[in-house]
């Protein structure tokens, strides 16, 4: 087992915990023009202290997991930029530190918090293709080809101090076993958190049955489940994994709007025939005592959700506490 195991503890323990919502939205929110392919990272480079404070502010609003800004925070994203790998590194271990400081400003100011912690974000190879890859899952790559790519960015964030890893939007189940590999490299946990071609199975086709049933006896896997799906399929993907599985499920879907990768642009959402209406609810507040009661331990928001939204889900996590 890992030496920190705490996000593994507390699950055992029987917490719900709630995650944070969206770094780049609040960061756009602030002013930020995030119309770049390194997307929230850029921010790292330019103002990183609001990337503290917007940590700070998902604190306040009840967060007790803030996922950092190296989503997209890569040595070969940040290479396109003309910056070398051990800057490159060096901004990723600087959104770990972010994190952190926003975590121990906040724990100062309320000492009865309880334990916070630092999820490092280990994005996809499609996040750093910035082409909407992440959704499709349509990408080939081998296993060392997705070891080389990860590894350096996994060992800044081990080496930085995050608590555990949050590998997320996965579009691929090739993709999930090679990050696998890396936490046992590094002995460090993870969650797992897929998208999705529909309620039952992830963006390349991969029943999410067979993802979980691959991972249960992974002990270094905390946690597995979905992010930035809609609404809509969070209840249907919660349903499949929790017949597969008994490993803790985690959900943080983005606001219920629709993406459109081409024009990067967010619309209203479209309604899917495999998700029945009352398993459509309109916002996270609406969907989180739903999920809660289909075995999400962790609840959060993805993109276009905010402090507000994650401040209801911690209200509303608090009354739907395992058995």
């Amino acid at each position: 087992m890992p030496s920190n195991t705490m996000l593994s503890r507390m699950l055992d323990a029987g917490a719900n915990l709630t995650v944070d919502g969206a770094l780049a939205t609040e960061l756009e929110a602030h002013g930020c023009d995030l119309e770049d392919p390194l997307w929230s990272a850029k921010v790292l480079l330019e103002q990183p202290q609001l990337v503290k404070r917007v940590h700070h502010d998902y604190f306040r609003a009840g967060a007790a997991v803030a996922i950092t800004a190296s989503y997209q925070a890569t040595p070969r994203g940040f290479a396109r930029r003309g910056i070398g790998e051990e800057e490159a590194l060096e901004r990723v271990a600087l959104s770990v530190r972010l994190a952190d400081e926003a975590r121990r400003e906040y724990m100062a100011e309320n000492p009865d918090a309880g334990p916070l912690l630092v999820a490092g974000s280990v994005g996809p190879y499609g996040a750093y293709l910035a082409d909407g890859s992440e959704y499709r899952g349509d990408y080939v790559l081998s296993r060392n080809e997705f070891l080389e790519f990860h590894r350096p960015r996994i060992a800044a964030l081990v080496e930085a101090g995050a608590d555990f890893l949050a590998c997320e939007t996965l579009p691929s189940l090739p993709e999930a076993e090679a990050l696998l590999a890396l936490m046992k490299e590094f002995d460090v946990e993870a969650w797992l958190s897929f998208t999705l071609r529909d309620g039952g199975h992830i963006s390349d086709g991969t029943p999410l049955a067979q993802a979980a049933k691959l991972f249960t006896a992974e002990p270094l896997v905390a946690a597995i489940g979905v992010n930035c799906v809609p609404l809509e399929l969070v209840s249907p993907s919660l349903e499949a994994l929790g017949r597969a599985t008994d490993t803790p499920l985690i959900a943080y879907p983005n606001s219920g709007e629709s993406y459109d990768a081409v024009t990067k642009t967010w619309g209203p959402a479209a309604a899917s025939p495999s998700a029945p209406d009352s398993k459509r609810p309109a916002s996270l507040a609406e969907g989180t005592p739903i999920w809660r009661e289909l075995g999400a331990r962790l609840v959060g928001g993805c993109c276009r959700t905010t402090p507000q939204d994650i401040a209801a889900v911690t209200a509303l996590s608090e009354t739907h506490k395992p058995e």
